[in-house]
């Protein structure tokens, strides 16, 4: 059954991604290498947030719904028309079958108008509605609670509709809603009033789509291997997930700034359940046993690339280098020793995770992560990591300036680790490695992000920009 998908005007790379994610999550069996059916309305281009999505019950399009950050609302499409006469038309040869088990003298409805790039007085909403008297409702009207929500959607009938590529002709649908977003969500989870937060923490928005596309639901353990403060499982466990996770820093996942402001404080704020545990650790050097594996369902993290944080692994600066020898730490100091750190490259880093990941989740599990992009002048295809465990199923771009952008990779297990596949994996990484070294020959990604693209361009007498030699310490890749 096609319904109508109305999304909100924005992240428009993760709007289909997330739905697909969640269709498989209630329910929807979709073959294997393939996608769900889509198709945009007549004379619209891919930005637009009307679309249309093939779903097996009106359940699934409900639940995905109500769930989705993104997704406005999901309907059940009665008409559709260039102007209202098309639109008459188009609803009158709707099925009755179809309309008026929602129509019936005991029942309850409102109808709402709604627009896309263009603003609509209260007299217009009003004639617009009055123009629906074709349509047999023959129950009360009630705004509040009504048992059916109809909706009227307009676009705007200008060549520039909110920046976006211009329409032929603008497009007129009436609805049944099927399913509405909760938005009172983002709201309550906003970070300015979490109670723990750091530089690093994920904005709730972004969080929550990271769980999605994770399909973190009640009985699943998912695990952050960068932990932080916590933003990332947060959302999991707001959608009933088991949470673990791990950070080399232990004054963040142990200490925060007080017995009342840290990691564990943020869940107790929602009344969320507490993570099954946090660790201290390496990501370079886990601790897990031999033969541990298999245990977690979901792995959702932002690895430290070196932007807003570096990374850091145990073994400090002179061991990294190989200027002194390995040290042994004593006896009576094992209980409360703290190993030195060092740079953690990103090539380094996302290869421990990638092999973190196929060993410990299950198969079918998801693993998903951020992934930063720098586009030199000449452009040029972009090389993701990859891994012969996994297989690649969304790909969601999120644009930050003109030279750099972060893409939220969404992979699945497909096949057993195995120590055949933990060399493979060790091929590709060489590959991928080579493929990135331009990224340290400058110093660090922090460097090539905020260097300046055209230093000639800055005035020497500008307020902002006194010098155009750019001015940070990243150390770190």
């Amino acid at each position: 059954m096609w319904f109508l998908c109305v999304f909100y005007h924005r992240l428009l790379d993760f709007r289909k991604p997330e739905v697909e994610a969640l269709a498989e999550l209630f329910g929807e069996e979709i073959a294997e290498n393939e996608t769900l059916q889509w198709r945009l309305p007549e004379h619209h281009h891919n930005d637009t947030p009307f679309h249309f999505v093939q779903l097996s019950s009106e359940e699934i399009a409900q639940n995905i719904a109500k769930r989705s950050i993104l997704v406005k609302g999901m309907y059940e499409l009665w008409g559709e028309g260039t102007c209202y006469e098309e639109l008459r038309d188009s609803i009158k040869s709707y099925p009755d079958s179809r309309k008026l088990p929602f129509l019936t003298p005991g029942s309850t409805f409102r109808i709402s108008v709604e627009t896309f790039g263009k603003a609509m007085t209260f007299d217009e909403q009003k004639d617009r509605i009055y123009s629906l008297t074709y349509i047999p409702f023959e129950g009360k009207v009630n705004l509040k609670n009504p048992d059916h929500n109809f909706f009227l959607m307009e676009m705007d009938e200008s060549e520039e509709n909110n920046g976006l590529p211009p329409i032929v002709q603008r497009r007129i649908f009436f609805g049944r809603e099927v399913g509405f977003a909760d938005r009172k969500l983002l709201p309550t989870f906003q970070l300015k009033s979490r109670n723990y937060l750091g530089p690093t923490a994920m904005d709730a928005e972004m969080a929550f789509l990271m769980a999605n596309q994770a399909k973190a639901t009640s009985g699943k353990l998912v695990y952050d291997p960068f932990v932080g403060t916590g933003s990332i499982l947060v959302s999991a466990a707001r959608f009933g997930a088991m949470t673990m996770g791990a950070d080399i820093d232990i004054r963040v996942v142990r200490d925060g700034r007080g017995p009342d402001c840290n990691v564990w404080s943020n869940f107790k704020q929602y009344g969320l359940p507490m993570p099954v545990a946090l660790l201290r650790m390496d990501n370079n050097l886990p601790p897990w046993r031999s033969g541990l594996k298999e245990i977690f369902d979901a792995i959702i993290c932002d690895p430290p690339y070196g932007v807003r944080a570096g990374g850091r692994k145990s073994g400090g600066r002179k061991i990294l280098r190989g200027t002194v020898d390995p040290y042994t730490v004593p006896e009576d100091k094992r209980t409360d020793h703290i190993p030195s750190t060092g740079a953690y490259s990103l090539v380094e880093c996302v290869h421990d995770l990638l092999n973190l990941a196929a060993r410990m989740l299950v198969m079918k599990g998801r693993l998903v992560f951020f992934f930063p992009v720098l586009r030199d002048e000449n452009g040029g295809e972009v090389k993701f990591p990859e891994h012969p465990c996994f297989k690649l199923v969304a790909v969601s771009e999120q644009i930050l300036s003109s030279r750099y952008s972060r893409v939220l990779l969404t992979m699945v297990k497909v096949e057993p680790y195995s120590e055949e596949i933990e060399e493979a994996a060790r091929l590709m990484h060489l590959e991928f490695r080579e493929n990135h070294l331009k990224w340290l020959e400058d110093g660090n990604i922090h460097s090539s992000v905020f260097k300046p693209s055209d230093a000639s361009q800055i005035h020497a007498d500008s307020k902002t920009f006194k010098d155009p030699k750019p001015k940070y310490r990243g150390k770190y890749v």
